[in-house]
């Protein structure tokens, strides 16, 4: 059973991170995962499972710390007009990720057309802010129980440049912290930006489930 190695800190970005050992001596295919608000990067390590050994998986920390072993990419108070969010902390993980992500394919010799960054909620928020931001740099996202933030638009790459672009849409159909309708906003946002990807919808609360995790791998493994 993979399990994580030590953390290590990118020298370029900043950012901690564990690669999932055993790591391959030469990968074909790079997989980065990120946590949601308060979780840790050994958090997403479950959606890596029944990965091939070809693939080097990259379990990274966001650089907010909140409390033992809980942090965040940017501080979020959800209130009743919706979330609220601190956009240059958002802008600098957003920054900070895509220099993480270069640093890794270029160490590892991995080309962006066999990258794919996917998260969980907030986790999820980062991987298409990378993606839709910086497309040269990944081949597809994973947006699992998160949403596409507006405060994105004006970083936004233009159309054609994401129509080389997959995505991967997942989300509980009873949310009771990102209610479904942001999957439905994420959905009809990247028709009109031309991003092909699919939506699927789970009888789940704010989470992942085995079926959402088994349609992201079997998504993620049709991309190669």
């Amino acid at each position: 059973m993979p399990s994580p190695g030590p953390v290590e800190i990118d020298p370029v970005s900043g950012l901690s991170f564990r690669l999932l050992q055993p790591a391959p001596a030469a990968p074909r295919r790079l997989l980065v995962l990120l946590h949601g608000v308060g979780g840790h990067e050994q958090s997403v390590a479950g959606l890596a499972h029944g990965v091939p050994d070809d693939t080097l998986v990259a379990l990274v920390r966001g650089p907010l710390a909140l409390g033992p072993q809980q942090f965040a990419w940017f501080q979020v108070a959800f209130t009743a007009q919706g979330p609220r969010i601190v956009p240059e902390q958002a802008e600098h993980s957003r920054r900070a990720l895509i220099a993480l992500i270069a640093e890794l394919q270029h160490v590892h010799g991995v080309a962006p057309a066999h990258t794919v960054v996917a998260g969980f909620s907030q986790g999820g928020i980062m991987s298409a802010s990378v993606a839709l931001s910086a497309p040269a740099t990944v081949a597809g996202f994973g947006l699992l129980s998160g949403r596409i933030l507006p405060e994105l638009e004006p970083h936004l790459a233009p159309p054609a440049a994401l129509a080389g672009l997959r995505g991967f849409v997942g989300h509980g159909e009873y949310d009771s912290k990102l209610p479904v309708d942001w999957a439905h906003r994420a959905h009809q946002w990247l028709d009109a930006l031309g991003v092909p990807h699919v939506l699927k919808l789970y009888p789940i609360d704010h989470g992942i489930s085995a079926e959402m995790q088994g349609d992201f791998l079997a998504w993620w493994q049709a991309l190669a």
